[in-house]
């Protein structure tokens, strides 16, 4: 190993050890009982991490329909996670409509697919520390009616968004004239796009990502002034201070020893990485 990594390494291994270790002890005294339900607690003693994923998030938690694997920057953080823990990972499909009450019905520890953290979803879960800022962009067909971000907002344009994801929410409250679509999965928005009955698609920067990849006729637009910057973190049920603990020591470790800043730059992420 470069004598330059040991620092962060020592970092790493040292200061994630001693928050497990921490955790189990306080799990295991008479005076903190009620913190024997810790997920971190379970974790550790089962060997087994379940996380909450969406399988249709570009360059985030992508399932690659020719090779059927799973890729993309949280699919690889949640293994780093599942490698401190010394825990199996086992990856539990979600969706942004549907993660609430996943993670409250203990159906996984934590959910990792780029959500945005938003107040309204802090009523029902608590998010970890940011690691990525997000924002709002518009693809629409080149040579479609919508040319450009002014063109969005006018009679007669369908503007398809995620239903569940903070979008919905940015687009009903920004767009008066257009139609706001909501288009539930397995539907994607690009297939509304495809076939004409969108006129454009409101996402953020990984779908733009995807778009331009997949598509030849894509364009995307890019709003007169960043739309709606939205902290991008991960989500646990409430309730349990010892497992969020944890999890924001290991987003600050990932930014300390660069693995977060390594991978993002494998799917072109860098410029959404949070400082």
């Amino acid at each position: 190993m470069p004598p330059s990594k040991k620092p962060s390494m020592l970092v790493r291994a040292t200061a994630l050890g001693v928050a497990a270790c921490l955790a189990i002890c306080l799990a295991a005294s008479p005076g903190h009982a009620q913190q024997t339900q810790s997920r971190l607690f379970d974790v550790t003693k089962n060997k087994k991490l379940r996380v909450c994923m969406y399988p249709l998030y570009y360059a985030i938690s992508f399932r690659d329909p020719k090779t059927n694997e799973l890729n993309g920057l949280d699919i690889e953080l949640a293994k780093e996670l599942a490698k401190e823990l010394g825990a199996e990972l086992q990856f539990v499909e979600s969706s942004f409509g549907t993660f609430v009450a996943d993670l409250q019905s203990n159906k996984c520890e934590i959910g990792m697919f780029a959500l945005g953290a938003t107040l309204k979803r802090a009523q029902a879960v608590e998010f970890s520390k940011p690691y990525m800022l997000a924002s709002v962009f518009a693809v629409a067909r080149n040579g479609g009616k919508v040319k450009e971000w002014a063109d969005l907002d006018k009679p007669g344009i369908k503007i398809a968004v995620l239903l569940g994801s903070y979008i919905e929410n940015v687009a009903k409250s920004t767009f008066k004239t257009a139609t706001v679509v909501s288009i539930q999965p397995p539907t994607t928005r690009e297939a509304e796009l495809a076939a004409g009955r969108a006129d454009a698609i409101l996402v953020d920067y990984p779908t733009v990502l995807r778009a331009k990849q997949e598509f030849d006729w894509a364009i995307s637009l890019d709003p007169p002034e960043k739309l709606a910057p939205t902290q991008v973190a991960y989500a646990v049920s409430p309730g349990d201070q010892i497992w969020l603990n944890y999890v924001n020591l290991f987003v600050d470790t990932i930014k300390l020893d660069g693995r977060l800043m390594t991978i993002a730059k494998k799917y072109k992420l860098d410029g959404s990485v949070a400082p």
